[in-house]
């Protein structure tokens, strides 16, 4: 994660200034020019929800105002980053929210009318469309594991797979048994790997890049999708995007099982158990001819994919096998499931008000109370995210 981090502010940032001039970030070290801003709307925007990434909303205003977001080294240092597992999930979660309302913004509209063509294209392909395609690509996986689970169980992928044999149709055969060969989630590591070569040379990137793969360095770009997809899919339809604490703490610590269930259980253990479900399903009663290479070469990149949202978590804990930490976590895990919600009970104490965390979303962040004028009971309203009311009491 951090040499990716490093080839972002580097190699990244150079490519987005010049020559393709889509530069849009002000990230912390950079400095503004005040005097133009002051005079072109100012530098901070008035809503706390929408505009959560904030820096950038600054540059989509200099370049709307025919501004331009340049970038100079001066020196390179090294930023403190998150570099423990759960603190990189919350930072890319932070981050993917806030290109879901990015891509719920006027601004985002307003830019996709001033810039031309290929200016366009570069705007998108490095700001909300790296995220929309990423979101493309697990929905991609499960239209497939869909579709295939639907011609198992009805019987038409058998059917049409003989048809296809008497007829000698070999195209349609290919075509019902396409395959996944690769994972794509591993190529989103493909910008580190740049950095690399130009950094230290081709060999030394080759040897490198295969070092971190013995680090499960795919098993960690893999699981990294589905956070992605998940808080970029979920702001898309819900809207309220939220700053998230990351902090800069010490991360070398066993996480406690409970923790790792209530961060990832929404969106990586649930849509993870749902592949294998399907995958399950397909081999049970899926028609294969060929025996089980065909099924392991259909269906390998999605056991990979499931497998890593799953475990991942566990396999990048400190000792996370020893014993006596399960057997702690375990008891930890139990209580915090017995223990029943209440007012100000936090999330971190029981499952009851952690569900009612995550649901928070969906009934709205701010319950406005309205008192009735012939019964003492309170009547709640919460507004969701286009403004619409539900009356509850």
């Amino acid at each position: 994660m951090s040499n990716q981090e490093t080839s972002f502010v580097t190699l990244g940032q150079r490519v987005l200034a010049n020559p393709l001039k889509v530069r849009m970030h002000y990230g912390h070290p950079d400095v503004f020019d005040r005097v133009f801003h002051i005079t072109r709307g100012g530098i901070s925007k008035a809503s706390r929800i929408v505009n959560i990434s904030e820096d950038i909303y600054a540059g989509f205003n200099s370049t709307l105002r025919q501004g331009n977001v340049t970038h100079h080294e001066y020196i390179q240092v090294g930023k403190g980053r998150d570099v423990g597992l759960n603190q990189v999930a919350v930072f890319e979660g932070k981050v993917a929210g806030g290109n879901g309302e990015q891509v719920l913004s006027r601004d985002i509209y307003r830019l996709g009318q001033l810039l031309d063509f290929f200016r366009m294209l570069s705007f998108y392909f490095t700001t909300v469309g790296y995220y929309f395609c990423t979101m493309l690509t697990v929905l991609t996986v499960y239209i497939f594991l869909y579709g295939k689970a639907y011609l198992a169980l009805s019987g038409v992928g058998e059917s049409i797979q003989i048809m296809a044999e008497i007829s000698d149709n070999t195209a349609l055969s290919a075509a019902l048994n396409t395959q996944f060969l690769f994972q794509i989630g591993i190529f989103t590591a493909v910008p580190m790997v740049l950095g690399f070569i130009l950094e230290q040379g081709f060999l030394r990137a080759v040897v490198s890049f295969v070092t971190m793969q013995f680090q499960l360095c795919s098993v960690f770009f893999t699981f990294s999708l589905g956070t992605k997809t998940h808080y970029f899919g979920r702001t898309i339809l819900h809207g309220g995007a939220r700053y998230q604490a990351t902090g800069r703490g010490f991360v070398v610590r066993h996480i406690k099982f409970s923790e790792n269930y209530r961060l990832y259980s929404r969106s990586h253990f649930v849509k993870g158990l749902e592949v294998v479900l399907l995958l399950v399903v397909y081999l049970a009663y899926g028609y294969n001819d060929g025996g089980a290479l065909p099924f392991i070469l259909l269906t390998v990149s999605s056991w990979f994919m499931a497998i890593s949202w799953l475990f991942a978590p566990y396999l990048f804990n400190p000792s996370g096998f020893e014993w006596q930490k399960t057997v702690e976590d375990f008891r930890d895990w139990t209580n915090w499931l017995l223990y029943r919600g209440g007012i100000g009970v936090k999330g971190e104490e029981s499952w009851e008000a952690w569900w009612d965390e995550e649901l928070w979303y969906l009934v709205g962040p701010n319950p406005i109370i309205y008192y009735s004028h012939y019964d003492v009971q309170p009547y709640s309203m919460t507004r969701d995210h286009w403004g619409s009311a539900e009356w509850s009491s």
